[in-house]
């Protein structure tokens, strides 16, 4: 793969990155010996460096501060870099490489994406849910406001905790008046919507019952939304001097995904399968619907009842497939994790794509709820390893997390789900086509041959029987995320065909050792290996 093929210790990073700036030399590193516990120790030291002093408070992105930790920076890389990995495991070895990647975002990020300058959503401090993936989605800083993570009313320890976090935001909004020089008109635009969102939140929770008796936290809301609607007024002062382009280009989008997020593919490449699996799903819609065409239609639900009752039987129905046809081992939490997100009743004018399809059959995207049973097992039986432990840095978990969710609904289709109702298949054809168009939009934006609201239209248009057309603040917000956050809009279905790959080469590796090929060892053993890039859990997977 090519974002391996490190033979020669070197100092490669940015190799395709047209940067003066840039930390690449050619100077070969001379190697060290090492062990696996001096990886470990770095990445502590890493981890420690990747968070940002403060700056009354605040998380601190100034250029003057990248600059002068720049040295400290190259001094982690150049120890990362030398270090002798022979005699290493595979896991571990895999593991020097999640923290190369980690540490080539970090540099990319500097040099290259700085959505700190470029990005105004980035400055978004307030969070009101828990991601489905094991961090936020898209650039994030480092002090948010986590309401979800609070019960209201909050006792005195909480309380300290949460005055603390909120006391971050009116200090970052004003660093991010200084910070926020970049000129990609649609991520500012876009991102002024974001901030509104903010300001909305702090309103509904200062003006909340549970604040009702609670002086002090109500003057700290109301001074954080406060400071966050003066911030909005300076976005829009600066709204029409913004008319440069917000993707990455191609070049650069390339190196990202080989180097960073660790997905053996560039932009070309990515075009081509997201081209293919749109087409593949709309012919496959096609022929489910000719081959169904004497069967009724699923109808949707229209009431809080039947929604209920149909999202009871989906969870059950769904936890006992995989438990009863051994397709992955099924853990004492899998059912209350799914439980907890099977959503509730939405009127038919109000229901964006996800919810048009939960309404009539929500085993689909409950299989895509995969997502709560990986996000259970790193709280309750996180990985051995303590580089795999948490969340990896910069989404570089996006192939695997998003890609396994996209890829088990139509494998879970195939080993049949929905022998019971041949209909449902229908739905999970409608969901790939959804995922490859806003994929392929995303590609043309990142490229800079569309705009942002250009590639939407690829979104919607391509979307099955209109289904991205009923309501558009799911279009804008899956179309800006994928602008911020390079690969992750095409990481559902390349992360589906990796994940295929890595079945292939299982299967193929069974085969050749004369053994069974069994479904559930598969999931298991990737389960076991974590959120990891899932090309690198291919390769610890058919390893020797």
């Amino acid at each position: 793969m090519r974002f391996f093929s490190i033979l020669v210790v070197a100092a490669i990073i940015c190799t395709s990155c047209n940067n003066s700036e840039s930390s690449a030399t050619t100077k070969e590193i001379a190697r060290v010996e090492a062990s696996y516990e001096d990886l470990t120790a770095l990445f502590a030291e890493w981890r420690e460096f990747e968070n940002p002093p403060l700056l009354n408070g605040a998380p601190d992105y100034r250029n003057t501060t990248f600059k002068s930790r720049q040295p400290q920076f190259e001094e982690l890389q150049k120890r990362l870099l030398s270090m002798d990995t022979v005699g290493w495991t595979v896991p571990q070895k895999i593991d020097w490489k999640i923290v190369w990647a980690e540490m080539n975002g970090y540099d990319f990020n500097r040099r290259i994406l700085k959505p700190w300058e470029r990005d105004p959503a980035f400055y978004k401090s307030v969070w009101t849910y828990r991601s489905d993936v094991p961090a936020h989605e898209g650039p994030t800083h480092h002090g948010t406001t986590e309401i979800w993570q609070y019960d209201f009313p909050l006792d005195e320890e909480s309380k300290t905790k949460f005055l603390a976090d909120l006391a971050v935001i009116p200090t970052l909004n004003e660093q991010a008046k200084t910070n926020l020089t970049g000129n990609a008109r649609d991520l500012w635009i876009t991102g002024i919507r974001t901030i509104k969102f903010q300001s909305e939140v702090l309103g509904m929770v200062m003006n909340s019952d549970e604040m009702a008796h609670d002086q002090e936290v109500v003057d700290a809301l109301a001074s954080a939304k406060t400071s966050t609607d003066d911030f909005i007024s300076w976005l829009e002062d600066q709204v029409d001097s913004k008319d440069g382009p917000s993707g990455i280009g191609k070049e650069n989008y390339t190196w990202y995904l080989q180097n960073v997020h660790m997905v053996p593919l560039n932009w070309d490449d990515e075009v081509m399968i997201l081209k293919r699996e749109l087409a593949r799903a709309w012919s496959a819609l096609k022929l489910e619907e000719h081959r169904n065409r004497s069967l009724p239609q699923i109808e949707s639900v229209e009431s809080e009842e039947a929604y209920d009752a149909i999202a009871d039987r989906a969870a059950s129905s769904l936890i006992q497939f995989l438990d009863n046809e051994e397709i992955v081992t099924v853990k004492d939490y899998f059912e209350p994790a799914l439980r907890e997100h099977l959503g509730s009743f939405t009127p038919k004018e109000t229901r964006n794509f996800f919810a048009i399809t939960a309404h009539h059959d929500p085993r689909p995207l409950f299989s895509h709820f995969y997502h709560w049973f990986e996000l259970a097992r790193m709280d309750i039986e996180p990985n051995g390893s303590p580089i795999r432990k948490g969340p990896l840095l910069y989404n570089i978990f996006d192939s695997r997390n998003e890609g396994t969710a996209t890829a088990v609904e139509e494998m879970f289709m195939d080993a049949g789900l929905y022998d019971d109702n041949p209909r449902v298949r229908e739905i999970v054809y409608i969901m790939i086509a959804q995922r490859a168009a806003r994929g392929l939009g995303s590609l043309y934006a990142h490229a800079n041959e569309m705009t942002m609201e250009e590639a939407g239209k690829i979104h919607s248009e391509f979307t099955p029987r209109g289904w991205m057309k009923t309501e558009k603040e799911l279009l804008i917000f899956e179309q800006h995320l994928y602008l911020r956050q390079p690969g992750y809009g095409t990481s559902y279905i390349t992360g589906k065909y990796l994940l295929e790959d890595a079945m292939m080469a299982f299967a193929h590796k069974k085969e050749k050792q004369n053994k069974p090929f069994v479904l559930r060892e598969y999931f298991d053993s990737l389960n076991a290996i974590g959120n990891i890039p899932i090309a690198l859990a291919k390769e610890e997977m058919v390893s020797d």
